[in-house]
């Protein structure tokens, strides 16, 4: 075999890939990887078809079609208030994953530090260690994951170079909070820190509370990529279809990067969504649609040994269970499905040390029926 010096040694298959393939292979039902298991609107894959039959089915260009980011930049404004240019501040992706892997490639150096909210998703990590940076990371901690930002500024120096934030919060279901958005405005004030924020769940946010989007502060915006997710939003996450907003002068380098990665995104279904969101309903009412299966998922869940941690965004509700088990977290997750056939995500897989803090994530984006026939199974534990 002819020896590869990997760039990422300690690295393998996703949890994700592990855990639904752990479910395929024990009939378990998946409450792990965070997509619906019911299907997208018809229209919208009516539409798909209409774009196709028209012959709509070649390179879009470079950024995304014209309608379409003309389509996003009218959606910051309406909702955040805020203007980006559609020419050169906002590109189509192909996926969330694939923005901030592009971000992060355009932007990070050999030695630049990058500080990171853990749990992490767990692209963040290994993308900056890709190109030579360095992760920071700063330990939120179970029920609430609130964050101390005096602690946050003691892993400053003069080689920070970004912060990735995530908010709604995946795996927590935390949201940042007015406090927490004056506070990140504060400690970059007067730096050349870049800001990487990852807001695919913006629209999933519960119980009246406001998405603190990082569009809507000129202090924050100047400094920050912005990730967003169609995948998301239209139930439709196979699709991976996304897009990144920043300043002109970040998203030059952004596109840069992006041309060579994947060039341009899928064509009809760019036309299929500029279609489609022409009715703002479809992105208002998310929240509400999510909601409702969070508080029934969580009242299943009541009648089960775990404890709920809070959800206020996402689709993604934590427990914890050191209460009745010390148990590591991989070790239960992969028994849940083995013997109960549940799956779930253990939490730990989200930290890069070892943090287990005895957590597990479900997704409740899915069918009454599913979520009622899972807790049903974990009852039994």
């Amino acid at each position: 075999m002819i020896p590869i010096n990997s760039k990422l040694p300690g690295v393998g298959n996703t949890i994700f890939s592990v855990m639904s393939k752990l479910a395929e292979d024990h009939q378990a039902i998946n409450l792990s990887q965070g997509f619906p298991d019911y299907d997208c609107d018809p229209e919208l894959v009516s539409l798909v078809n209409t774009s196709m039959l028209k012959g709509e089915n070649q390179y879009a260009a470079m950024p995304g079609l014209q309608t379409l980011r003309t389509l996003i930049a009218e959606k910051s404004k309406v909702l955040y208030k805020s203007d980006y240019n559609a020419d050169t501040e906002i590109t189509v992706t192909a996926g969330g994953t694939q923005a901030i892997f592009t971000a992060i490639a355009a932007t990070i150096n050999p030695g630049d530090e990058v500080i990171i909210f853990e749990p992490a998703y767990d692209c963040y990590a290994p993308c900056i260690k890709l190109f030579g940076g360095l992760v920071k990371s700063y330990e939120m901690m179970p029920p609430d994951y609130e964050i101390d930002w005096d602690m946050v500024k003691r892993l400053f120096n003069a080689n920070t170079k970004m912060i990735i934030l995530n908010t709604p919060h995946n795996p927590t279901g935390k949201i940042f909070k007015e406090k927490d958005v004056q506070a990140l405005i504060r400690l970059t004030k007067g730096t050349d820190v870049l800001i990487l924020s990852d807001e695919v769940y913006e629209h999933l946010i519960y119980d009246g509370q406001e998405h603190k989007s990082i569009a809507r502060y000129p202090e924050l915006k100047e400094r920050s990529f912005i990730v967003a997710s169609f995948g998301k939003l239209l139930h439709a996450t196979g699709w991976k279809i996304g897009y990144c907003m920043a300043p002109e002068n970040l998203m030059k380098e952004f596109r840069k990067v992006h041309q060579f990665n994947v060039f341009s995104v899928n064509t009809p279904m760019q036309h299929a969504i500029v279609q489609y969101l022409q009715n703002p309903d479809t992105y208002n009412q998310l929240g509400a649609f999510f909601q409702k299966k969070r508080d029934y998922f969580r009242s299943l869940m009541q009648e089960t040994k775990f404890k709920l941690l809070p959800c206020n965004g996402s689709y993604f509700q934590c427990v914890s269970y050191d209460h009745f088990s010390q148990e590591g977290d991989v070790a239960l997750a992969t028994r849940l499905i083995k013997d109960y056939q549940v799956a779930s995500i253990p939490v730990s897989a989200f930290f890069t040390r070892n943090s287990d803090h005895h957590v597990l994530r479900f997704c409740f984006a899915k069918k009454q029926e599913t979520l009622e026939k899972a807790v049903d199974r974990l009852m039994k534990l």
